[in-house]
């Protein structure tokens, strides 16, 4: 709510990135909302999220769907700032407010249709020979269809983005030493790209491998619940808090440390339409 009061406020942040950011902050907040009311829900009747319900159905899309949301905006946030340092000056320009928030558009609608499909039939509320062990009363291969190629974009994807980034900020900097020009925005700006970069990757890999992982169990697991107890339900939870963790972790990565990184990218830009 912070992040997202603040960038409300502030007139120099209404900007086509504050969009995605202010967007990835209410994925969050739906996060941390939906993951309340399914604690809740474990305080009045422990039973309901261990072996699945028809109550237990709304928070689970809710919560899937803010987890995928987070994924789509990391995934966009990457790509806006790649679009923002490429070769071609040229195409800073081209991200605008409008596209901004068609991508903002976009990616919800997508989360709400991938996330709420339990919602429209695919659960296993009636039928317990593919039902998830670990987060009842998802299918097992509804959890496969959502967690194969939503954990892979959010690794493969950011990887990508930000290491192109590095890569086109140290090409600038030899250019620049070449025409003896001074590197230090150049070299600074390079080492901020990669910690963040780093930080971003290995918080994603952190807070969304357990889960991948538990869907796998769940998909070579035939023992029921009673044989798990307790052991794999801890497991379970402590995904989930994992997750919720990114909550914190995604306003202290991407809001913290805009303002000096996009100085830094904004001189280097200046240098380089110099340098021209």
């Amino acid at each position: 709510c912070t992040v997202i009061f603040t960038r409300l406020a502030t007139r120099d942040l209404h900007k086509p990135i504050s969009i995605l950011f202010c967007n990835l902050a209410v994925s969050d907040l739906f996060t941390s909302f939906s993951g309340f009311w399914i604690s809740m829900l474990f305080i009045t009747d422990p039973d309901i999220t261990i072996f699945g319900s028809k109550d237990t159905l709304a928070p689970y899309a809710l919560y899937t769907t803010s987890i995928l949301s987070t994924i789509y905006n990391l995934v966009s946030i990457g790509v806006e700032r790649y679009l923002a340092v490429a070769e071609s000056m040229r195409t800073r320009f081209r991200v605008a407010r409008n596209h901004s928030i068609a991508v903002v558009f976009i990616n919800w609608v997508l989360a709400f249709f991938l996330g709420c499909l339990p919602l429209m039939g695919w659960n296993c509320l009636h039928a317990e020979r593919s039902v998830s062990v670990l987060y009842s009363p998802f299918c097992v291969d509804y959890l496969i269809f959502i967690a194969i190629p939503n954990v892979a974009v959010a690794f493969v994807v950011p990887l990508f983005t930000y290491l192109r980034i590095i890569i086109i900020l140290r090409k600038r900097k030899l250019r620049m030493q070449a025409s003896g020009q001074a590197t230090g925005t150049c070299k600074s700006a390079e080492s901020q790209v990669a910690r963040t970069s780093i930080s971003i990757w290995l918080l994603a890999l952190v807070s969304y491998a357990p889960f991948f992982a538990g869907v796998i169990f769940d998909a070579t697991n035939q023992r029921c619940h009673a044989e798990l107890y307790p052991g794999v339900y801890i497991f379970r939870n402590c995904t989930a808090m994992l997750i919720t963790l990114t909550c914190l972790g995604n306003p202290l990565l991407y809001t913290l440390r805009l303002r000096a990184l996009g100085a830094k990218l904004k001189a280097l830009r200046c240098l380089s339409a110099k340098r021209a």
